[in-house]
């Protein structure tokens, strides 16, 4: 017997492991029940001073409300990887089982979706009544808020790995997702931001996101131009921001 040989390697699927960190993340974050509980606070703020001071402003709220609480489950990502890589220093266990560095993030991700769901079904459904949404707007808000997802999550997974502790993580995390999802017109129309900056908010996923279902909706006229750089900005940022997330984390693995 040859004690040498080299031990014989197991080929991985690119996605080994996803659907088992799926449901782990999924339980541990389900233990979070305040938290979950409370995502929704800020929209309803929002809503409740919109349908009492603007109430004409109520359809652009209720449909930046959807796009806001999925635009915040990146930084819930963010908070989770850092926690898992800095508190409990797990990620390196977790990067030298079977699982492949991309079924971590991507586990990751959707598990945080998953637990953070409801919220998002409640407003989706209060605009849904609201506003009125018919099945075609219904589509191209369910298609908005998929390349949003894509897009928070990645770019809150590479954040979380900038960073050495929790205390740097936080206040520039709460910049970052605030300056996407609060000062762009997410919870009101476009036509109320700077006409010079409008493109530049289109350019953004979160406020080009919003115009676009805005549009679908019929409250929110906008020329082919801008249905075009809205829709290929949300396109061509979330699928950059994917990319980016997995080659970061193959590196961030094979740095371990």
């Amino acid at each position: 017997m040859n004690l040498e040989a080299p031990l014989p390697t197991v080929a991985r699927s690119r996605w080994t492991g996803l659907g088992a960190f799926i449901g782990t993340e999924l339980r541990v974050q389900l233990h979070e029940v305040l938290s979950i509980a409370t995502s929704i606070i800020v929209q309803a703020v929002f809503l409740v001073f919109v349908a009492v001071l603007a109430r004409q402003y109520l359809s652009y709220t209720l449909i930046g409300a959807v796009v806001f609480s999925t635009f915040q489950i990146g930084q819930r990502v963010q908070n989770e990887a850092a926690w898992i890589r800095i508190d409990h220093k797990l990620h390196e266990m977790y990067h030298a089982s079977p699982m492949t560095p991309e079924a971590y993030f991507l586990g990751m991700s959707v598990g945080v979706l998953l637990a953070y769901c409801a919220p998002i079904f409640v407003l989706f459904a209060a605009a849904a009544y609201f506003v009125g949404l018919t099945l075609p707007v219904a589509l191209v808000l369910l298609a908005v808020l998929g390349g949003e997802f894509v897009f928070t999550a990645s770019v809150g997974y590479m954040i979380s790995t900038w960073f050495k502790n929790m205390r740097s993580i936080w206040p520039y995390s709460t910049l970052f997702f605030n300056f996407f999802s609060v000062l762009p017109p997410v919870f009101y129309p476009l036509w109320l931001f700077p006409p010079a900056l409008q493109p530049v908010a289109l350019i953004l996923p979160t406020s080009g996101g919003t115009a676009l279902v805005e549009h679908a909706a019929g409250i929110l006229p906008l020329s082919a131009e801008w249905i075009a750089l809205a829709a290929g900005s949300l396109v061509v940022g979330a699928s950059l921001a994917f990319v980016g997330a997995v080659y970061w984390a193959r590196r961030i693995s094979r740095e371990r």
